[in-house]
C-alpha cells in the first residue's frame, strides 16, 4: 500500500507507475481512491464539527436545568439528539468510505525503482551478473527423478496414494542431504549475523492480506476449514507479521532474521516435465532471510541479501546467475525484485532457485509496522525485504545435476560434508 499523500500531491507518478506495470485496467483506482478520501474528510469534518455541536448543546442543557428554564431545555435535548442521529448516520458511512478506500488503496501496486527494467512479463527479466562458469557435462544428464530413483532417494509413487500428485518421500543420503542442506543455509545465515527463527506455520487473514495481494493469496494458499487460519507459502508471511501493530525503537533496527519452515502452495495449472518430479510441488521446506530496516537503508540490504545467496550457492560449486525482474513481472508490493537462478546442465539453462525483493513501506503501511525516528521523535513506517536462503527441493535439482558423475555416483561438496557424516559422494543403489 503506498501513502495516500502521495496520490493526493501526485496522481500522475502514480498512474504512470501503473501504467510502467503494464496494469493499465488499475487506473481507473486512483480518481476512485482521491473520491473516496475527499469524502472521507468530508465525513470528518462535518463529524468533528457536530460533534462539538453537541458537547455544546449538553452544556446548555445543564445550564437551563439549573436555571429552571425547562422548555428551553427540552429543545435543547431534541436538537441534541437529532445531532446524535446525523453523527451515528456520519460514523456509519465513515465506516463504509474507509473500507472501500483501504479496498482500493490495497489494489495499487507500489512504486517501482528507477532501475527496474521497463517489462511486460517475466520473458522481458534482464540477465545480471553471473557466478562461476556454467558448463556442459560431457554425458547425458537424466531426468531428477530418474537420478533420485537411481540413488533410492524418492517414492513418488506411495506420495500419490497417501496424498496424491506434488507430493514425495525423501529417503536415505538424498533425505539427509536435504536436511544438510538446510542446515548448513541456517549456520551460513547465522554467522553473516541473522538470529534463526522457527515461526508459527499458520497465520491469520489479517497477516494474510498484509503480506500479499489478493490474487496471490488465491493462487496460493490453502485455507484451513472452519478456522480463520491459511498454511504458509513462505515463512516470510509469518516472520513480517510477528511484526504487526508494532513501533519499535531506532535502535531495534535492522531485524535481521533467518528462518526455517515447511511451505504449503497450490501451484496450480499444467506444467512441463521438467517442472515436475520435485520442481513444482505443494509441500516442502525453505530457509528464508527477512530484514525489517530504516528507509534509507533498504536499498543497501536488498544488494546484501541476493547476494549471501549466490555465496551459498557458489560455496557448493553450483553456477548461478541474477536475474533482474521487469515492471511487469512484480508482484503488487514490490519496489524492487530479482531472482537467482542456477545452473541446469540438463536442460542447458537457469532456472529460478531463489528470490529477493525490497517491499519498502508497502508491507508495512498494510501491517502498521513503524519505528520511532529519533531524530524527528515521530513514528516512521520501517521497510521490510525478503530473500530465498535456499529452498531444497529446487535446489536438490540443481544440486544433483551439477554434481552428478558419469557412473551416477554424486559428488558432495567441502562444505556439506561435515552435515553428511563425512560423506564425499552418495552412490546408486544396485
Amino acid at each position: 500500500m503506498i501513502d495516500i499523500n502521495l496520490i493526493r500531491e501526485n496522481p500522475e507518478l502514480v498512474r504512470e507507475n501503473i501504467k510502467k506495470k503494464f496494469q493499465d485496467r488499475k487506473l481507473p483506482l486512483v480518481d476512485e481512491v482521491l473520491t473516496l478520501d475527499k469524502r472521507r474528510r468530508e465525513l470528518q469534518q462535518e463529524g468533528d464539527s457536530l460533534r462539538a455541536q453537541r458537547n455544546a448543546a449538553a452544556k446548555q442543557i445543564g445550564v437551563l436545568m439549573r436555571e429552571g428554564k425547562k422548555d428551553e431545555a427540552e429543545k435543547e435535548k431534541v436538537l441534541s439528539r437529532q445531532l446524535n442521529d446525523r453523527i451515528a448516520q456520519i460514523e456509519e458511512e465513515c465506516a463504509q468510505t474507509e473500507v472501500a478506500l483501504k479496498k482500493a488503496m490495497s489494489s495499487i501496486p507500489n512504486m517501482i525503482a528507477d532501475r527496474v527494467p521497463i517489462g511486460k512479463d517475466d520473458s522481458e527479466n534482464v540477465q545480471g551478473k553471473v557466478f562461476l562458469e556454467a558448463k556442459k557435462k560431457p554425458f547425458e544428464v537424466p531426468y531428477h527423478v530418474d537420478i533420485l530413483e537411481k540413488l533410492g532417494g524418492i517414492d513418488l509413487d506411495s506420495a500419490r496414494r497417501t496424498s496424491g500428485n506434488g507430493f514425495y518421500y525423501l529417503t536415505g543420503d538424498v533425505a539427509r542431504l536435504h536436511s544438510a542442506i538446510l542446515t548448513y543455509a541456517r549456520d551460513f545465515m547465522i554467522d553473516k549475523g541473522f538470529t534463526y527463527c522457527i515461526p508459527p506455520f499458520m497465520i491469520r487473514s489479517e497477516v494474510v492480506s498484509g503480506v500479499m495481494s489478493f490474487e496471490e493469496m488465491e493462487g496460493m494458499m490453502y485455507k484451513i476449514e472452519g478456522e480463520d487460519l491459511y498454511l504458509i507459502g513462505t515463512s516470510e508471511h509469518s516472520m513480517i507479521g510477528r511484526f504487526m501493530g508494532q513501533t519499535l525503537s531506532e535502535g531495534e533496527l535492522p531485524q535481521t532474521l533467518t528462518s526455517y519452515s515447511p511451505c504449503f502452495r497450490k501451484e496450480k495449472g499444467s506444467h512441463g516435465i521438467e517442472e515436475r518430479g520435485i520442481y513444482r510441488i505443494h509441500q516442502f521446506e525453505k530457509q528464508e532471510m527477512i530484514v525489517i530496516c530504516k528507509p534509507e537503508d533498504s536499498e543497501k540490504w536488498y544488494e546484501k541479501l541476493w547476494n549471501y545467496t549466490v555465496e551459498l550457492f557458489v560455496s557448493m560449486e553450483i553456477p548461478v546467475r541474477q536475474l533482474i525482474c521487469c515492471s511487469g513481472d512484480l508482484a503488487d508490493l514490490k519496489y524492487e525484485s530479482c531472482d537467482v537462478e542456477a545452473w541446469s546442465p540438463r536442460q542447458g539453462k537457469y532456472f529460478e532457485v531463489g528470490s529477493c525483493s525490497n517491499l519498502t513501506d508497502a508491507q508495512a503501511r498494510r501491517l502498521n509496522i513503524k519505528y520511532k525516528n529519533e531524530a524527528t521523535g515521530k513514528n516512521e513506517y520501517a521497510h521490510t525485504l525478503n530473500n530465498t536462503v535456499v529452498a531444497p527441493p529446487r535446489m536438490l535439482i540443481a544440486f544433483l545435476e551439477n554434481h552428478l558423475r558419469e557412473d551416477g555416483s554424486v559428488y558432495i561438496p567441502e562444505v556439506l560434508r561435515k552435515y553428511m557424516g563425512g560423506k564425499t559422494q552418495i552412490t546408486p543403489k544396485k
